[in-house]
């Protein structure tokens, strides 16, 4: 049966472009997130791909044998999908445990749940974001996809044969999947919050399956194995049309569409998971002309290696930036260095695993592993059993040793620095309110007893002052004006970070500001803040350090101000792609907005020392909460 159902199915070649554009778009949206912002959407190109070429295999085997072998289906996705898999935890754990064991943290969680193929509900109830890509850094947060996948090819056979059983009619079949489809995409919106982190529609099978199924509805109206060769020209000039409006509308959404977008969630990757599938369906028309066009040696060659472009992404890129500081500097040379490490890492797993394991009879899986250690043990016909050893034996000894939820010295005092700060932050914003409330009347005293309370009020201030300037290496006037200050500091984990300088220095100052903090989901906090009559003129701004923003988000941003004076602190994080292209653009919106002035933390604190920063090279040590504060300083008090 299997001869036979492969016999009758054709290789569409022109679905390894389509293939090509989903890796490429995925990919170049964590190399180059300025760039390719809505590359994301390479996922749900993935997925009605795979929901048609699944669906139209069990379509085929069902009219072929008029049933589905179940076991046979299962087997099939396993042998597929598998062994990629574990080769791929063998050589990156191996790679952690010899090299960068902070990564070991949770690593038995990652490990069972994406053999296990739930990864994507155990990352959700981790609290972990995929959006959220500098604050906890893992190898394996893309993982996440793999997991949706396989729990469809779980449950879609079983719908699959009910539908065929009960309803029969390919079209009533199509119409039920598709209003399935629709369904998922409507509790997507339901669930999506704006403003909001969208991990959890972005993660759930239940919010994301519809692109899946609207593929599989696809395959039972678009049968590849019913679609003539040969149409009329204006059915195929039609049919090329749509299927270049589609492949065009897709590469302009891999270029515009930002994830924070709320359109995206509700309904816009919906219709843009059905404009993959009118790509797809022209694709595999053999009337159509795209079929040819998508059909090349290098689609052909990336197509093929698709699933290991993909695995091996984040472990590149993780291990890469980890290692090299200044990546920021020289983004494009580290960008084609990362692109080669990651096809380098997928053609090794092609020749190595997905080749050699294709055609591999698992029937003969016990005596080909006696035949491993059968001497003499090294061999030139056994050139990769030392290696292999060696891999399996470092990965489990990695395995063994990974801690849970482990905390180091250092991220144990960035945590307590955290809590302590978050209570100074909101002691900040209630002694503004009390303040605010407070009549101007006062009680009458004696012009002796006020001269006296005075004077000893007077001489302890000045020796308060005192010793905050000697603390800041500030100067007596610099403190004096500093503390007659009055404005709201607004930013994320940084500036959180410096709460407490912030506080000492500018006792009047409003602090608000939280870890993962971005442009786009602030709104609704800088509105809040006004409501409470708690923003000030002028504001402090500290955001940029997780991730760009459009010219459109900030314009929507920096109007909450008005005409407030707004302060805007840039961002060091010589380790992050984005470091440059933020500060750039934050130069160019300075020069919009003629209330905008960008205080340069980045100049200044890479022309400073290396103990100023914790090891991510970002947030500061109290040496450099010295540096920061100093710096806001001298820029409010010109």
């Amino acid at each position: 049966m299997e001869a036979k159902r492969l016999k009758k199915s054709r290789y569409i070649t022109g679905l390894d472009g389509v293939r090509t554009l989903a890796v490429v778009g995925v990919i170049l949206y964590h190399l180059m997130p300025d760039k390719m912002r809505g590359g994301y959407l390479g996922v749900p190109l993935f997925f009605a791909i795979s929901g048609y070429l699944i669906t139209d295999h069990l379509r085929q085997e069902w009219e072929q044998e008029g049933r589905i072998s179940l076991k046979q289906f299962y087997l099939r996705r396993l042998k597929r999908l598998y062994p990629p898999l574990v080769f791929f935890f063998l050589t990156t754990i191996t790679y952690i445990t010899l090299f960068q064991r902070n990564l070991l943290n949770n690593l038995k969680g990652v490990v069972i749940s994406t053999l296990g193929y739930f990864n994507n509900w155990w990352q959700i109830n981790q609290g972990l974001s995929y959006f959220e890509r500098y604050s906890n850094p893992s190898p394996f947060t893309h993982v996440w996809y793999l997991s949706v996948e396989a729990q469809n090819y779980l449950i879609w056979p079983l719908l699959f044969i009910l539908l065929m059983l009960l309803v029969k009619k390919r079209r009533p079949i199509f119409l039920i999947v598709f209003v399935a489809a629709l369904a998922s995409a409507i509790w997507m919106a339901v669930q999506y919050v704006p403003g909001a982190d969208p991990t959890r529609v972005y993660y759930g099978t239940d919010t994301r399956i519809f692109s899946i199924w609207l593929g599989s509805a696809a395959a039972f109206i678009w049968p590849s194995n019913r679609l003539r060769a040969k149409i009329p020209q204006q059915a195929k000039r039609i049919l090329n049309g749509v299927g270049l409006a589609s492949l065009g509308i897709l590469i302009l959404a891999f270029f515009k569409l930002d994830a924070n977008y709320t359109f995206i969630y509700w309904g816009g990757m919906f219709l843009l998971s059905i404009v993959a599938v009118l790509l797809i369906m022209v694709v595999v028309h053999p009337g159509a002309s795209l079929d040819k066009w998508l059909t090349n040696p290098v689609f052909a060659y990336i197509g093929k290696r698709s699933y290991g472009i993909y695995l091996y992404q984040y472990p590149v890129m993780i291990f890469y930036e980890s290692k090299v500081k200044n990546i920021s500097n020289n983004l494009w040379l580290h960008t084609v260095i990362e692109l080669l490490l990651i096809m380098i890492c997928a053609e090794l797993s092609y020749q190595l695993v997905d080749k050699r394991m294709k055609n591999f009879d698992y029937s003969k899986t016990w005596q080909t592993v006696k035949g491993w250690f059968t001497p003499p043990i090294l061999s030139k016909q056994k050139p990769f059993l030392l290696p292999g050893l060696v891999l399996v034996l470092v990965s489990v000894v990695g395995f063994v040793i990974a801690p849970t939820n482990h905390v180091t010295a250092e991220q144990q005092r960035m945590q307590e620095q955290i809590l302590k700060n978050r209570e100074i932050a909101e002691a900040s914003k209630k002694k503004a309110k009390e303040e605010a409330s407070k009549t101007t009347d006062s009680t009458a005293t004696s012009e002796e007893t006020t001269d006296s309370s005075d004077k000893e009020a007077a001489a302890k201030s000045e020796a308060q002052l005192k010793q905050v300037a000697t603390n800041y290496d500030l100067s007596l006037d610099e403190v004096k004006s500093a503390e007659k200050l009055q404005f709201t500091a607004f930013g994320d984990s940084v500036m959180l970070g410096a709460a407490q300088g912030l506080k000492d220095v500018f006792p009047n100052a409003v602090v608000d500001a939280d870890i993962s903090r971005q442009i786009w989901n602030s709104s609704d906090l800088i509105e809040s803040l006004a409501k409470q009559d708690l923003l000030y003129d002028p504001v402090l701004i500290g955001l940029g350090t997780n991730g760009d923003f459009s010219d459109a988000q900030f314009d929507s941003f920096i109007k909450l101000f008005g005409n407030r004076q707004v302060y805007w602190v840039n961002v060091h994080a010589p380790s992050l792609r984005l470091q440059n292209v933020v500060n750039d653009h934050l130069n160019e919106m300075a020069q919009k907005y003629g209330n905008l002035t960008i205080i340069d933390w980045h100049t200044y604190a890479s022309n400073g020392s290396a103990d100023w920063f914790y090891e991510d090279g970002i947030h500061v040590t109290p040496k450099g909460l010295i540096a920061y504060v100093k710096l806001i300083s001298e820029a409010l008090n010109k």
